[in-house]
């Protein structure tokens, strides 16, 4: 079952990049969020608002502002190429 979050909350989205299990920052760092009204927002670290918490890790606080499945996907370029996707689903059981 997917984890579940309430229309309101804020979700921390968070990625490591790892080389040969030594964390490595990428060239690139892209985050693609899908939101539940089906919207594709592209983030690129440097000219958003993704964090750079240390060496190889990033995260992105999400507004879950629309009730839905919600899936959001990670991508780096070398030296740390690699993606990692997951999804979450946002509930709004009052409507507003």
């Amino acid at each position: 079952m997917a984890t579940t979050y309430d229309k309101g909350d804020l979700v921390r989205l968070t990625a490591t990049f790892t080389v040969s299990g030594a964390v490595t920052d990428p060239t690139t760092v892209t985050l693609y969020i899908r939101s539940g009204a089906g919207v594709l927002t592209t983030l690129v670290y440097g000219s958003s608002s993704i964090t750079k918490v240390s060496v190889g890790v990033y995260r992105y606080d999400y507004s879950a502002s629309t009730a839905g499945d919600v899936s959001f996907r990670w991508a780096g370029t070398t030296p740390a190429q690699a993606a990692d996707q997951d999804s979450f689903f946002v509930l709004d059981l009052v409507g507003v």
